[in-house]
């Protein structure tokens, strides 16, 4: 059987299997559906270079939704080295998908690329991304009709919805015990540290710029440890800020001596670092997306079962998310009205990616594009789909490598959603 490299062309199908019983939940599936509406996905970059945004919890577009911000790069196979930089640019969606490039980065990575975004409140004209001088990491606010830049000491990792503050982690740790995530050419003071009690996250002012430690890495490994964690480098990861900046979610890893992988534990907090609490400690733990301020949808292992979970933030409550429907882990993400999740899937046995829509109220599942992912693209320099949401919900974004380049594309969903 051949395996195709476009499949996102072809004529809509549409197939439904009843798959489990209604539950009583709306968000544990009630109808347990599953159906197939193959959208056009149409690309917005093209070569000879390469293009792609990152990660898939931020959105890509301007508060007009005619410009989408991206990253161009000469190549796609290999991790970047320390000299290798990111051209910063918007896309014209209203001007044949011109690439307007902005400035340049050596701050990036194949997986977040720089945490290039609009400034929350600002999303008409600033955007935020990350640079290097040395081996310092900072981030930049950009203005994109005037050019005028102002720089903050330290990189960003997350913004509070009303952009008043920042959170951030060590890149240069993260690059060496997660390849692909971090950054390269920092200095990692405590790189010989196995939990540093002087790095951890730090909460960043976005108005000036002071930044202080507020959750140390010892001292989250101080928190009903395991032995596991006696002898083993711990980092964090993964920092997220919920729907109205009153709490943050971020993972803790760790890599036991001699063992091949990490475990991973999941903690939030409150804005100043206080109140930090342990919500899921069973090793597993992926992708995520808050669903309301005090609710987080996660695939994670919950009570020994892995899978979309939906998770009570400060109780060690979790519910099932779309079982018999939603499988496997992918980068799961809401609109603003919250009434459908979007996510995606791995590559399967025939390398392709499922890109998907889920109704939160009833388990509604709809298959809406399917990627090849050639196998010599993988590991840490793989292109996810990392698909993002645009502002009104109606169209999805996602970077792909289905026909031979790293690009970025849309599809419209704005019919799905609607029903």
């Amino acid at each position: 059987m051949n395996r195709p490299t476009r499949l996102t062309r072809r004529q809509c199908c549409v197939s439904a299997a009843l798959t489990a019983a209604a539950m009583a939940a709306p968000w544990k599936g009630l109808l347990a559906e599953t159906r197939e509406t193959i959208l056009p996905a149409s690309p917005i970059t093209s070569g000879p270079k390469h293009h792609f945004f990152g990660y898939y919890e931020k959105c890509p577009w301007d508060a007009s939704g005619r410009f989408h911000l991206a990253l161009e790069i000469p190549f796609m196979d290999r991790m970047p080295r320390p000299d290798d930089a990111a051209v910063i640019g918007m896309i014209d969606l209203a001007e044949a998908n011109r690439f307007q490039p902005l400035d340049e980065t050596t701050a990036w990575c194949w997986q977040m690329g720089t945490m290039l975004r609009w400034l929350p409140g600002g999303e008409d004209r600033f955007i935020t991304y990350n640079k290097r001088e040395g081996e310092t990491f900072y981030s930049i606010i950009r203005d994109v009709r005037s050019g005028q830049v102002r720089r903050l000491p330290r990189p960003i990792y997350s913004i509070s919805p009303d952009g008043r503050y920042a959170l951030t982690l060590n890149f240069s740790r993260l690059a060496r015990t997660r390849p692909g995530y971090g950054y390269q050419g920092g200095r990692d003071a405590g790189a010989a540290q196995g939990r540093p009690a002087d790095d951890g996250i730090f909460r960043m002012d976005m108005a000036d710029g002071d930044a202080k430690l507020i959750v140390s890495i010892d001292q989250a490994a101080g928190l009903r440890p395991k032995p596991s964690m006696a002898r083993a480098e711990h980092w964090f990861n993964h920092i997220q800020i919920n729907t109205d900046g009153s709490r943050f979610a971020w993972l803790h890893r760790w890599k036991p001596e001699g063992a091949k992988s990490w475990e991973t534990r999941t903690l939030t907090a409150n804005p100043d670092g206080s109140d930090v609490y342990i919500l899921a400690d069973e090793g597993y733990w992926s992708h995520y997306d808050w669903f309301s301020r005090d609710r987080i949808v996660a695939h994670a292992a919950y009570k020994g079962a892995k899978g979309y979970h939906l998770f009570t933030d400060r109780t060690d409550k979790a519910e099932p998310l779309g079982p018999g429907v939603l499988g496997t882990d992918g980068h799961c993400s809401f609109p603003p009205d919250r009434r459908w999740m979007l996510t995606d899937t791995y590559p399967d046995k025939q390398r392709l990616r499922t890109l998907l829509l889920y109704r939160m109220a009833d388990g509604l599942r709809v298959d809406i594009g399917r990627f090849f992912a050639p196998p010599q693209i993988d590991g840490p320099t793989r292109c996810d789909l990392h698909p993002r949401w645009s502002r009104d919900g109606k169209k999805v974004s996602i970077d792909s490598v289905h026909e031979g380049a790293r690009q970025v594309y849309l599809l419209d969903v704005e019919k799905i959603v609607a029903g």
